[in-house]
């Protein structure tokens, strides 16, 4: 009788061929996944820096290219921001700044920054399989895996002042805009996010004679928008 209900367990047991099948591809998406999740797993610090670079090095383009055509073109002009008021003399008894223009400028140069960035926030990172060895002699070697990228953030722009000595009772007044971008970086299955700063010399002029008793500095509060837009990506990221 127990021999009996044995042969019964096995034969409720055997596996038909479709079951079987079954089974081994089941064995094969577990084995495929493992090995998918180790890639990644190895992939990850290798993206990151990669990505990172590159947006870094993308940011920094597009900020060079927007200040510089905004200067080229004149929108950026030592004379546009800063109003000089005199006595009878010709003597500079005051500099103000253009706040109008200044807070325009600041807006536009962002604006523009950004309208680059979402033109080419989509790319592809080349990542040499030599490369994940860790190896210095197998780095940029191997065939190439392709991972697609897609960088997301926002742009500050502030104008900001500085005065040094440029000789005998001579100053000289220089312009600096101080441009922030703040990036997310969207990587298959994982982000980072980092932080791109900028200071580029924009205008400047020698006085001749005492630096001015008064003065009108450019404002640099941040723009409350552009301050909520940096904490989330910075704390998302």
């Amino acid at each position: 009788m127990k021999g009996g209900v044995a042969v019964e367990r096995l034969r409720y047991l055997r596996l038909t061929g479709r079951q079987r099948a079954g089974v081994w591809l089941s064995l094969l998406a577990l084995a495929l996944l493992a090995a998918a999740l180790s890639l990644l797993w190895h992939l990850k610090p290798v993206m990151t820096s990669m990505a990172m670079a590159r947006v870094s090095n993308m940011v920094n383009r597009i900020v060079s290219a927007a200040v510089n055509e905004a200067v080229e073109s004149g929108e950026i002009d030592y004379g546009n921001f800063v109003i000089f008021d005199k006595d009878d003399t010709g003597h500079i008894t005051a500099l103000r700044s253009n706040v109008a223009e200044v807070n325009r400028m600041q807006g536009r140069i962002a604006d523009e920054i950004l309208l680059r960035l979402s033109e080419v926030s989509t790319s592809e990172l080349e990542i040499p399989l030599g490369t994940l060895t860790g190896s210095a002699l197998l780095a940029g070697r191997g065939p190439s895996l392709y991972v697609r990228m897609q960088a997301v953030g926002s742009a500050n722009a502030v104008f900001r002042n500085q005065f040094t000595a440029a000789g005998i009772n001579q100053t000289r007044h220089q312009i600096f805009l101080d441009v922030d971008v703040y990036m997310s970086i969207l990587l298959p299955g994982m982000k980072t996010s980092t932080k791109v700063s900028n200071e580029i010399a924009v205008a400047e002029t020698v006085i001749v004679g005492g630096v001015p008793d008064t003065y009108t500095y450019f404002s640099t509060a941040p723009d409350e928008t552009a301050q909520y837009a940096e904490d989330y990506i910075m704390n998302n990221g």
